[in-house]
């Protein structure tokens, strides 16, 4: 006679503790391939540019920005650091119109604001011609 009676099947069983130290090990090599790198200063070195003496266009418009963020345009200062004072110094000193070149020659310490501000003022004039002025190399490296 055959036994036909059935057995009664086991619940299978996760173990975790190989689990866990497969985890524990990939944490580890983790940890230890990661670079932690701190950027709380940036140093930056403006860039240089080869370029002909500067021509003296009569649509040019030379709009300086000192270190404490003091405009100029076209060698005049202008009175304030506001975008409405510079919007008006510049359309007085914009002889060309909307035609005019705008250069900006900003020095090397000066806020990033300040630059923007004059950017925005051109905007707000229709100027769409702007370029940077830079040291030349060969003036740049005493």
């Amino acid at each position: 006679m055959m036994n036909f009676r059935r057995r009664e099947r086991e619940e299978p069983e996760i173990n975790l503790i190989p689990f866990i130290d497969v985890l524990l090990v990939v944490l580890i090599f983790l940890m230890m391939s990661t670079t932690y790198s701190k950027f709380t200063e940036l140093q930056l070195k403006l860039p240089v540019a080869d370029a002909d003496v500067q021509r003296d266009y009569p649509k040019e418009v030379l709009i300086t920005v000192s270190s404490d963020g003091a405009y100029a345009v076209n060698q005049v200062p202008v009175a304030g650091n506001s975008l409405d004072a510079l919007t008006q110094a510049l359309e007085a000193g914009a002889k060309a119109g909307k035609e005019s070149v705008l250069v900006i020659s900003a020095d090397a310490s000066a806020k990033h604001q300040a630059v923007i501000t004059v950017m925005e003022a051109a905007r707000r004039l229709g100027l769409v011609q702007i370029t940077f002025a830079a040291k030349s190399s060969t003036s740049a490296k005493n």
